[in-house]
Order: C-alpha cells, then structure tokens, then sequence
C-alpha cells in the first residue's frame, strides 16, 4: 500500500507500554489466545512492532520479522525480530536490520515490507525489504543477508534482474514445496529467485492485475492463492484474491476474501502463514490495522484463520479471539469471558468531562463517548485480565490507556484507535492474564485522529476525535 507525507498531526506525545520486570511478574503476564485489533506486549512488557510482516519456523520456533514503527515519523527505523512458540507470547530477539549510516536504509529513507526465506542450496538467511525516500519516488527492493535467523542482517543493495534493480513498492515473498524462493511485487508480477535468494533468474508472471499491493501468496493442494489490496495508500479497503494451478499462470480473478464492507475486516493483507501440524494445516492470514501516524503505539495486527476449499478462500467471520494447537494444526474457539460492566453503570466505570450517551446519539450502538480533551474515566476492579470494547467510527480518534496496580505502578500503557470507515464494536483493548490484584484501567482522549494525503491530495482518515466504551469485562 502507499503511503505518503502530507502529514496533518502534531504530535504531542509518545507512549509504550511497560511493566514490573521482576521475574515472577513476567511469568504472570501471559496471552492465552491470538487477539485482532489490539496491541500485544512482549517479554519485555513492550509493544510488538512488527508490521508489514512475515512469520518463518525454523529449528521448531516462529520467527515474526516486522517493521519498526514510530509515532513521529515514517522513516525507517529498523526491522524487529521476534520468536514464539505458540503464536500468542512475543520474545523480543534482536533489531535485526538497524537504519544504516548511509544510503536506500540510511536515515530520513524508507523501509518496510521486511520478509525472510532460508536458501536451501546455502543454509543462509535472506531479508527482503521494500526501500525508498520518504516522498515514495525511488521505490527499490533490497535484500540482507545473515548466517543467524535473528541476524544481525547485513544490508546488501539493491535485488538485481537482468544487471537493474527492481523499482516498485509493496513486495512480498513465498517459497514454494521445492524449495524454490519466489519474489511478489505489487501489480501482480512474480520473480523466481536464484538457488542462493540473492538475485533474481526470472521473471515468471507480469502486471497480473490492477494494484494488487501488499501481495501474499500461498499453495494448498497444487492451487497457488494470490492476495492483495486495493490502491487507497493508508485506509483499508476490501482486498482481492486470484487463484491457479502455475505460477506462470493463466489467473483467475475471485473476489473479495471477507464480507463485502468490511475491508478485509479493517485490515490489509501482508502475509498468509501455513501453520502445519500433524493433523491439520491452518493458513493464517496476517494483517495490518494502520493507524497512521501513530503506527508505534496504535496500529494493530489482524491475523484470522483462512477457509480454503479448491479455488474458495475466506475469511466468513471476524474471530476477535482464536487458539491454534501447533502441534496438530487445528484452530479451536476461544472466547473472551468475565464479568461484564455496561457503558452504563456508572458506579463501575467513573466518568469526568463530557460524555455523551447512545441514547442520546445513536439508538443503535449501547455506547458512551466522547472527544472532549483530557474526558476519560477509571475503571477500579479486582482480578487478573480486563478487557475495553467501543465503537469505532468514521469521526473516531486515539485514546490513551493506562493500567496501574493497588502500588499504582504502570502495568503498561498504550494508545488505541477508534477511527472505522463504518461503525462497528469491537474488542479494542485486552490486558495480559497478570497476578490477580487490585487495578485501576484508567482512558482518556487525546483529542486527535489519524488523517494523511496522498500525493494526488485525496485526503483519508477520520474526521473526529471521538472515543468510545461500549463496555468492559473483568476476569477474576
């Protein structure tokens, strides 16, 4: 997807999250399930960054390769790596591939789109990454090379095909049964890369389809799925999917992969893993919820299992929450419970500033809300996990959300993003399962939204700051 830098927020101010980094409070801080639309902490009580990303399994782990993000800026500022070995707990490994003193990764440029393969024929890992300026006039893909998985990754130039490099934006990558890497640009073209991943030796399809950003591809039972998006830089739209039995192609256009409306479930594709287990292989599409331009703190990840059969792929219904075993491959339901607390009852939730209410705005949504600076309430409760649900709307904005402890400590704190193209309520915030205790969840608004241009001065994003609680549920 492309985006571009006519910026119209100040910032004014950055938050991570953190926690008590006492061993035994670590231990206690735990996901159970794969949460979308929310952030995630890892083992360091910071927010996983990592967008624009892919996901390898090597030696029995899950290595998440992703980009660095920051609230003040789109410059590159390096690709995370992170390990897992369950899918919903984040060790942080490594800045793998830090911004580099000069040149297409050096300071004031460009870099996302991180995905790494492992070369059969050299047992060395390559880094694939979109490069560019920060007006997006000098796209390029690059690659890295290391010996380690969670590198450091030694940046080598430009992915040469026919003595040039490759000048488009969004990329992606896939490896197919035989080991073979392939290179995915946007546009729908496919390169076929040399043994050693270094460079290219063909070009096997072109100009597929219409923008097609952000590509995936992914083969189950000999049927290659293309996936991709829609040309509309930061905001979401419905991507696409096109199916065949090669490569080389002939394509077959399909459609949408989710519901009509939803875009994608307010998501934009980067990746679609193949989770393999011994009695079952699930496709885990991956995406990401842009919240431009705070992509540190409040874009999240949307990763959903895929319903594939032949040449149908979907995604039916939106799983705020989902367990998948690693072991057998197979998904399980999970739901979210706890003691549920209404927008209304305000004996448990305490209100300051201005709020409206849903019966006073909109009958359809049983909401609180508000886009007074600095309105917020508290929420005080005994138990180990909380969770905050709202609306989100087209004139949503950013809330600040903090969760301290009876020795009001931090537990962490976070940024979350109320903006939708359409309304819709959903899981916006989930703690991690803690030591069970007396906390206080305290939100806030911040009183801005995201909002950008492109270069042809089409403008996208909220139009509002409003924050909304739909309501809260508590585990004791």
């Amino acid at each position: 997807m492309r985006r571009f830098y006519n910026i119209k927020i100040i910032l004014v101010l950055t938050l991570s999250i953190s926690c008590n980094t006492t061993s035994d409070t670590e231990k206690q801080l735990e996901y159970k399930a794969i949460y979308s639309g929310t952030q995630w902490i890892d083992d360091l009580g910071k927010e996983v960054s990592a967008h624009g990303a892919g996901i390898i399994k090597d030696n029995g782990k899950y290595y998440l390769f992703g980009e660095k993000k920051s609230d003040t800026s789109n410059a590159f500022t390096g690709f995370n790596c992170y390990s897992s070995t369950d899918l919903y707990n984040w060790k942080f490994e490594s800045l793998a591939l830090p911004v580099q003193d000069s040149g297409r990764l050096g300071p004031e440029r460009v870099g996302e789109r991180v995905k790494v393969m492992k070369s059969p024929a050299t047992g060395e890992y390559v880094m694939y990454m979109h490069t560019d300026d920060l007006g997006y006039r000098d796209p390029t893909v690059g690659y890295a090379t290391s010996k380690n998985i969670t590198g450091p990754y030694t940046f080598e130039g430009p992915l040469i095909f026919n003595g040039k490099s490759i000048h488009k934006w969004d990329m992606g990558t896939f490896q197919d049964d035989d080991g073979t890497g392939y290179l995915l640009v946007h546009g729908g073209n496919i390169f076929r890369l040399s043994d050693d991943y270094k460079s290219i030796s063909e070009q096997v399809l072109e100009g597929m389809c219409h923008g097609c950003e952000s590509p995936a591809v992914f083969k189950k039972d000999g049927v290659y799925f293309f996936l991709g998006s829609d040309l509309t830089s930061w905001e979401r739209n419905d991507n696409t999917y096109h199916t065949a039995t090669s490569l080389e192609g002939p394509w077959t256009l399909r459609g949408n992969f989710a519901p009509e409306g939803t875009l994608t479930w307010n998501s934009q594709t980067t990746f679609v893993f193949p989770i393999n287990g011994a009695k079952d292989t699930t496709y885990m599409f991956m995406g990401d919820r842009w919240a431009f331009p705070r992509q540190n703190s409040a874009a999240t990840y949307v990763w959903q299992p895929l319903s594939v059969s032949g040449t149908s792929l979907s995604i039916p219904e939106f799983r705020e929450a989902w367990q998948i075993n690693t072991l057998t491959g197979i998904v399980s339901e999970f739901e979210i419970k706890g003691k549920k607390i209404d927008n209304s009852d305000k004996g448990s939730i305490k209100y300051h500033g201005k709020w409206e209410h849903s019966a006073q705005t909109n009958p359809l949504f049983s909401d609180s809300r508000s886009d007074v600076p600095e309105a917020g309430f508290i929420v005080p409760f005994e138990g180990s996990q909380i969770a905050l649900y709202g609306i989100s709307r087209p004139d949503g904005g950013y809330a600040r959300v903090i969760l301290q402890n009876s020795n009001e400590e931090t537990i962490l704190s976070s940024v979350i993003d109320m903006y939708s193209k359409y309304p819709v309520s959903s899981l916006k915030f989930i703690s991690p399962v803690m030591e069970k205790d007396n906390y206080v969840l305290k939100v806030s608004v911040i009183a801005e939204h995201g909002k950008w241009s492109d270069k042809k001065g089409t403008v996208y994003g909220s139009t509002g700051n409003y924050v909304s609680v739909d309501r809260i549920l508590i585990k004791k």
